[in-house]
């Protein structure tokens, strides 16, 4: 992980156009991306959301500031690329000075009871699927996987949907596949409970801001796990950390940017940039 957010900085800090795609080599293959923004500002990791790809964000960073010139590395995450980010910036918080949550917690608790039958269910979905063949490359045309997308993720808008499938998507033969691996929609086996996460998030030194949707993700998540949101928020709000609550659901970041673009940038400025500001202009800093 760490050799591959090198990558990142490297490779983005010498691409010279406004939007660049970029490619990091893994021992499993590639991450793949996209770079925003001028080759001299200091790179933001924008982590995606469970199944969908970096094109979730194309409609949000055109919205925010062009030009951050940031000491340290700052991260905005989406549902999953959220809880990424809150594990990221607890096990190595002199890294991180802005963590941005949109409609995620950072940490998704389960209670230890519930572990091991949802880890043995996961395990048995993913021996189902290893079975099955058939489905796995099914060929659709453009508009079909659209259909299904929309039909898989009902929080999408039709032209949201169109702007994931834009890298989402492979030519073949007879149409398009889709180019995720589906076994991410397998119960997800990865779990820590109450007590790790509340751990894991007091190890946060970031700057937080949660952007909570009033229809998002809380209506998804398992029951168990919402049982664990009052304690978690809680976390948060004892550490002075900011928590907004916005109409809209859980692809609010790209299918109405404009709503939360705002929160994101005043967060930036103030929480970040305007602190390295009076960092750079004091006596020592010049030294």
């Amino acid at each position: 992980m760490m050799h591959a957010l090198k990558g990142v900085r490297h490779m983005t800090s010498s691409m010279k156009q406004a939007v660049s795609e970029l490619s990091v080599p893994v021992p499993w293959g590639k991450i793949s991306g996209k770079a925003w923004g001028p080759e001299n500002g200091h790179p933001v990791l924008c982590l995606h959301g469970w199944s969908d790809n970096c094109g979730t964000f194309n409609t949000l960073i055109p919205l925010l500031p062009k030009a951050m010139q940031w000491t340290k590395f700052s991260i905005i995450g989406h549902s999953m690329g959220g809880n990424i980010g809150g594990m990221f910036s607890a096990v190595f918080p002199e890294m991180v000075n802005a963590l941005i949550l949109l409609d995620s917690y950072g940490f998704i608790p389960t209670d230890v009871k519930e572990t091991p039958d949802v880890i043995r269910k996961g395990m048995n979905q993913m021996l189902e699927y290893e079975k099955k063949e058939e489905d796995k490359k099914r060929v659709y045309t453009f508009d079909k996987a659209v259909e299904r997308l929309l039909a898989a993720n009902q929080t999408l808008t039709e032209q949201s949907a169109k702007i994931l499938l834009e890298r989402g998507l492979v030519q073949v033969e007879g149409g398009v596949i889709f180019s995720r691996d589906f076994r991410i929609n397998l119960k997800n086996v990865v779990r820590i409970s109450l007590e790790q996460t509340l751990e894991m998030q007091s190890r946060i030194k970031a700057s937080v801001l949660l952007i909570l949707a009033e229809d998002g993700f809380e209506k998804a998540i398992e029951q168990h796990q919402k049982t664990f949101a009052s304690p978690v928020l809680q976390a948060y709000r004892n550490k002075n950390h900011t928590i907004v609550t916005v109409p809209g659901d859980h692809h609010i970041h790209l299918n109405t940017p404009e709503v939360i673009a705002p929160l994101v940038s005043d967060f930036l400025q103030n929480k970040v940039l305007c602190h390295q500001a009076k960092v750079s202009e004091s006596p020592t800093s010049k030294l």
